[in-house]
């Protein structure tokens, strides 16, 4: 009995050292191993084998890149207005071992040297260009917090502001000139568009009566044209008619009795006319109306006398 007793805590005592003796790290860790109190080296992802009661894991490091956002920070800017300024930080440990010797805690570390880094920053700028400059204080912290952590084995990836709040008082005058900025670019914009509106309109108007001209002026050319060529053509009408007549009174040979008679039957007509108040007659016209009362005087010589 007292044999097995003695094999089981044997067995029991095995295991135990076997299990201290074999160490599994994943990836992306690494473990400080310690011998009697004092470093002794690091574990790697992987299976390793330490000194069971002589070696120690003080701590275990994570490996990959870490994000820590930092609570607001009041900074006075260089023009002596507090503003309220968001960080947040990515790095990543590289070193296990001086992480967790040359500092005590390297978050709160790296928490501290960023405030401090920031409101030296901040401070030797002014409101307008600290609001306006995030990429070049986002580029000194991240210099300065490289440097500084370097010997602590942490390498500072990135450093962004997430944001940057002025005083109240000072987000009202902003908010008052921004809003009066686009009050005046809107006015701006309206009068433009007003200006060129004007500038169309005028332009259209003035092609317009520039065509209304030109219509007119081709119309009144074109007007005489018909004009012109209708007088041409009235005129050629009336040649032709006292071509005709004249062509005709020659071929008929008439005598002075018949041009008598036809200028007697031509007076009515001419004395339709309201402006037709004086008659020029010509001295051939009364000769051939002396002939025509001639000839209506004449008698036969064996009619009988009158009475």
């Amino acid at each position: 009995m007292t044999q097995l007793v003695v094999a089981v805590v044997v067995v029991a005592i095995a295991g135990f050292a076997l299990y201290r003796t074999v160490r599994i790290v994943p990836q992306a860790r690494a473990y400080i191993v310690e011998r009697l109190g004092r470093y002794h080296r690091t574990l790697t992802p992987g299976l390793n084998v330490v000194v069971p009661f002589v070696d120690a894991v003080k701590t275990t490091v994570d490996l990959r890149e870490q994000v820590v956002s930092f609570p607001p920070q009041p900074v006075i800017t260089s023009d002596n207005l507090v503003v309220s300024i968001d960080t947040v930080i990515y790095f990543q440990v590289t070193d296990p071992k001086a992480a967790t010797y040359e500092i005590a805690n390297f978050l709160t570390g790296v928490e501290q040297l960023t405030v401090t880094t920031l409101r030296n920053v901040v401070g030797g700028m002014d409101l307008e260009r600290a609001l306006t400059s995030r990429e070049e204080i986002n580029s000194e912290l991240r210099g300065v917090l490289d440097e500084a952590t370097g010997k602590w084995g942490i390498r500072v990836n990135r450093v962004e502001l997430k944001a940057i709040d002025p005083p109240a008082s000072i987000q009202d005058s902003m908010e008052k000139q921004m809003r009066a900025d686009r009050d005046k670019r809107a006015s701006i914009l309206s009068a433009e568009g007003q200006k060129q509106a004007a500038i169309l309109t005028a332009e259209g108007e003035r092609q317009a009566a520039v065509l209304k001209a030109r219509g007119e002026a081709e119309a009144a050319v074109l007007r005489a044209q018909a004009d012109a060529e209708a007088q041409a053509m009235r005129a050629k009408g009336q040649a032709d008619a006292i071509s005709m007549v004249f062509r005709a009174i020659h071929e008929g040979n008439p005598d002075q009795n018949l041009l008598a008679y036809q200028y007697l039957q031509t007076l009515p007509e001419i004395a339709k006319g309201d402006a037709n108040k004086v008659w020029i007659v010509p001295s051939e016209m009364g000769k051939a109306l002396e002939g025509l009362g001639g000839l209506f005087d004449r008698r036969p010589k064996d009619a009988p006398p009158a009475r």
